[in-house]
C-alpha cells in the first residue's frame, strides 16, 4: 500500500504525519523504524498518527511513536505539528483543538505565524507515578552514573523526565550521559535526559536526548520539565524562554496544580507518498 505523509517540524524536532481519518495503517513497529529510518526511509524523531476520536469531548486522537518504534506519551513539539496539520488539511476549521494522547487530553491553540499554544497539562512529581523508583518524592536526586553521582531532577509531563543542570550546554556530555540516564535501572519505563544551562532567570539553553530517538533539535515535553524544575528550585521566574539547538520556545508556569503553557513554532516541509 501507499501511505500519504506530511513531513514537519517543530523548532527541528521532525515528524512524519500520517492522517488516519482518510486513509487506514495499522501501525506496526517495524514499519515505524522504516518510516523513521533517514537513510532507507522518510526520516523523523517521531511518527504521529491523526486518527478519530474515542470520546465526544475530544476533537482527535493523537498518537506518537518514537523512531524506534515505540508508542509514548507525549510529544510537545509533536502537538503543535499536529494542529497545525489538522488545520491546514482541513480536518477541521477550529483554532482550539482539543486532542485525546495516553497521556490525558490536550488543549492547542493556534496562534499567528505558524505559532501553537499547548496546555501541556500539570506537572507530576510523585515517584510512582513518573515513574521513578525512589523511597520518597523529593526536590532532587542523586544518580550513580558511570562511577559518578549525578543531581537531578525528576518529574513527568505525561513521559519521564530527568533534568540535569549543567555549567554549559556544550561542553555537555550528553553522547554519553544521555543513553546512560534514559536505561538506567531506577526509570523502569526509561527517560528523556535534559541538559539545563541557566542564562538568567528568564532564559535557558537546553539539549535534550529523547527516550528511544536520541538527542533531538528539540523537545517541547523537555522544555517544559526543565522550566518547572528550574522553578521548584527557585532559578527561575514563571515565564521562560528555552533555547534549543533547532529553535526557541516560551515556557509559562504558574506553580503547582498549575498548567505548563508552551508557545512555539511549526513548519510544514514536504508532502509525499511511501509504499509500505
Amino acid at each position: 500500500m501507499f501511505l500519504k505523509f506530511t513531513k514537519m517540524h517543530g523548532a527541528g524536532n521532525d515528524f512524519v504525519v500520517i492522517d488516519l481519518i482518510s486513509q487506514r495503517f495499522r501501525p506496526r513497529a517495524r514499519d515505524i523504524r522504516l518510516l523513521a529510518d533517514r537513510h532507507f526511509g522518510i526520516g523523523c524523531d517521531q511518527v504521529l498518527l491523526v486518527e478519530p476520536p474515542d470520546s465526544p469531548d475530544v476533537d482527535f486522537r493523537y498518537r506518537i511513536f518514537n523512531a524506534d518504534g515505540e508508542e509514548v506519551e507525549n510529544c510537545g513539539n509533536g502537538a503543535r505539528c499536529f494542529a497545525r496539520f489538522v488545520h491546514d488539511q482541513r480536518l477541521t476549521n477550529k483554532r482550539i483543538i482539543r486532542v485525546q494522547t495516553a497521556a490525558g487530553v490536550l488543549e492547542l491553540r493556534l496562534r499567528d505565524q505558524g505559532r501553537v499554544e499547548v496546555d501541556m497539562g500539570r506537572p507530576v512529581f510523585a515517584p510512582d507515578a513518573i515513574p521513578l523508583r525512589a523511597a520518597q518524592q523529593a526536590l532532587h536526586y542523586s544518580l550513580d552514573v558511570a562511577g559518578r553521582q549525578l543531581e537531578f531532577g525528576a518529574l513527568s509531563m505525561g513521559n519521564p523526565h530527568a533534568i540535569l543542570r549543567v555549567d554549559s550546554v556544550a561542553q555537555a556530555d550528553v553522547a554519553t550521559l544521555g543513553p546512560l540516564i534514559e536505561n538506567h535501572p531506577c526509570f523502569p519505563a526509561r527517560a528523556n535526559a535534559g541538559f539545563m544551562e541557566i542564562v538568567s532567570g528568564q532564559e535557558i539553553r537546553l539539549r535534550v536526548f529523547e527516550r528511544g530517538a536520541g538527542e533531538t533539535l528539540a523537545c517541547g515535553t523537555g522544555a517544559c520539565a526543565a522550566v518547572v524544575y528550574g522553578i521548584t528550585r527557585g532559578w527561575l521566574r514563571d515565564t521562560v524562554t528555552v533555547h534549543l539547538p533547532g529553535g526557541k520556545l516560551e515556557i509559562r508556569w504558574a506553580g503547582l496544580e498549575q498548567p505548563v503553557i508552551m508557545i512555539g513554532p511549526t513548519a510544514s516541509v514536504f508532502e509525499g507518498s511511501m509504499k509500505i
